[in-house]
């Protein structure tokens, strides 16, 4: 017979099991602590984002450096840009792209004999105006910022903007020459000093040696001319003959059409490569050659045009454009004295 209290028992363990079971596992839980914080540590693991620190990444590297880093390629790439733009905007192909120190150069080659005219004594400083303009478009140079009273263009300095190199030998050649000159110089005195042509002899050391040979030397790289060797009686000169006038025909046909069939009556309106190219190969004396061909009636019509622009007063003009354009102006007031 059973008794009475173990009854009891029985019933009061039927009841109480699953709750002993889970006061013992409880007490089993925070007696070894060891288990406790790796089930909280999985589970947050898990659930809970893990909190990123401003400082550091994945990489090693630091947020701060990464961003550094970015704007600094963003900035170069920009740049890069800007100099492709810049250098050849008409282009397509990248081997074809000339500077204007280029393009007055190929506008004043015989196409067969491959020189200058031996009587033109203009384009030696019009180079040296195409390579100081070079330079304001590309963002290299700037000419001085004016207070209250505004100042003539052509006398405002030379600054530099940026000391970055610009890939091509004669640009980066004069801007070393601006970044080492203080005080600076305005765009008159930078065009007598680089080309050789001042009293100073101080200054003689700026002057930019062998340019016409070596731009021809580019155009002969870009597959434009080729090297030759003629005789001249009493010494030999090298030449350079255009390979094709292809390139030389298409640059005509642009100065051409810029005064002739796009023509827009506002020169703020035109494009300011060939608004630079229409003066400086005039200041060169070669911007005739590209007119030769038109007819009488197109011819008058081009040299209008071409009169209007050299009328204009380079300081109100200055005025009404990008500030890339203020060194084009102040050499155009340059040549215009």
């Amino acid at each position: 017979m059973c008794r009475p209290h173990a009854i009891f028992e029985k019933s009061f363990a039927v009841y109480l099991t699953p709750l002993v079971k889970r006061a013992l596992l409880y007490l089993l839980l925070i007696e070894r602590k060891n288990i406790l914080p790796i089930y909280w540590k999985t589970m947050t693991t898990v659930t809970r984002r893990k909190p990123v620190s401003s400082s550091t990444t994945n990489s090693g590297g630091t947020y701060n450096d990464l961003a550094s880093n970015s704007i600094s390629q963003s900035n170069q790439n920009d740049r890069e840009s800007r100099d492709r733009d810049d250098e050849g905007e008409n282009d397509d192909d990248k081997e074809t792209r000339l500077t204007l120190m280029e393009e007055v150069l190929l506008l004043g080659l015989k196409d067969r004999e491959g020189y200058t005219s031996f009587w033109n004594d203009c384009i030696s400083s019009g180079l040296r105006g195409c390579i100081l303009t070079e330079l304001g478009f590309r963002g290299r140079v700037e000419l001085e910022k004016t207070g209250a009273r505004r100042k003539a263009i052509s006398n405002r300095k030379v600054m530099l903007l940026d000391d970055t190199a610009t890939g091509d030998v004669l640009l980066d050649e004069a801007l070393r020459h601006i970044k080492e000159t203080q005080p600076q110089e305005t765009v008159q005195s930078w065009i007598e000093y680089l080309s050789g042509e001042c009293w100073n002899p101080l200054k003689l050391k700026y002057q930019l040696r062998n340019v016409r040979e070596r731009l021809a030397k580019n155009l002969v790289d870009k597959g434009i001319c080729s090297t030759e060797k003629q005789n001249f009686f009493l010494f030999d000169m090298t030449t350079h003959p255009l390979n094709d006038n292809v390139h030389k025909m298409k640059l005509i046909k642009r100065l051409q059409d810029s005064v002739l069939s796009r023509w827009p009556n506002d020169p703020r309106r035109m494009d300011r490569r060939i608004l630079a190219l229409i003066y400086l190969a005039h200041a060169s004396d070669v911007l005739e050659n590209a007119f030769t061909s038109l007819s009488d009636e197109d011819y008058e019509v081009a040299m209008k045009h071409v009169r209007e622009l050299l009328d204009l007063d380079p300081d109100q003009e200055s005025s009404k454009y990008d500030p890339k354009m203020e060194t084009m102006w102040a050499v155009v007031s340059a040549f215009n004295k």
